[in-house]
């Protein structure tokens, strides 16, 4: 499991990628003033509070004093950063299914490298809420990344809709004839009794930081 903060701002995450992309370019880092002329902001504070932001998220370090000091947090650790913005599209029950329409709600910013994963035009994140899947340490307010197209294997957690109503649970097999199993003995297993459709297998789990 990879903690990460999942809630950037646009222009954070317009920093982050201005930064990346001039590391890649193997350019210094920009200054204040510099990342507020390429983003189209005119206040330098602004900049600042933002750079603030994503250095007490872990994201960024910088050396007081010194106005080009601002460095990409795993490059201070010795190797690249690559960052991916992954579409959060909202949120999905670990408890019983339930219809749930998915609207876009913003990214999902994540260093691929520590987290393990290779994203790809198909992978979403979703929110959790319910306390279904809490046996393998899936919570109520997680995010899980999500890779569509995925064929599932038996044990995979997966995204699914049974029967048109969506729900997050542990993908299984049983004499041919797959169900879906909650991860705390509250919930019982869900037999599909029409339609079960796999919308895509749980590669990686973000925790939000508590605070």
């Amino acid at each position: 499991m990879f903690t990460l903060e999942p809630n950037l701002t646009p222009r954070q995450r317009e920093i982050l990628q201005l930064l990346e992309s001039r590391r890649a370019a193997g350019q210094p880092p920009p200054s204040y003033r510099e990342i507020g002329a390429a983003l189209g902001v005119a206040s330098v504070n602004a900049v600042s509070k933002h750079i603030e932001a994503l250095r007490q998220r872990g994201f960024l370090a910088t050396e007081a004093g010194k106005n080009r000091s601002i460095t990409l947090r795993s490059a201070v650790r010795g190797r690249p950063v690559r960052m991916a913005h992954i579409p959060l599209v909202g949120s999905i029950p670990a408890g019983l299914p339930a219809d749930r329409e998915q609207e876009t709600e913003g990214c999902v910013s994540v260093d691929i490298e520590t987290l393990g994963i290779r994203p790809t035009s198909r992978t979403f994140a979703l929110r959790i809420a319910g306390d279904s899947m809490i046996g393998k340490h899936i919570v109520s307010g997680d995010v899980v990344i999500i890779e569509h197209g995925k064929e599932p294997r038996p044990g995979d957690v997966v995204a699914a809709l049974i029967d048109g109503q969506s729900t997050l649970k542990t993908f299984l097999n049983q004499r041919g004839r797959p169900f879906l199993r909650a991860e705390n003995p509250k919930y019982p297993d869900l037999i599909p009794a029409a339609e079960l459709v796999i919308q895509g297998v749980m590669v990686a789990l973000i925790r939000k930081r508590a605070g």
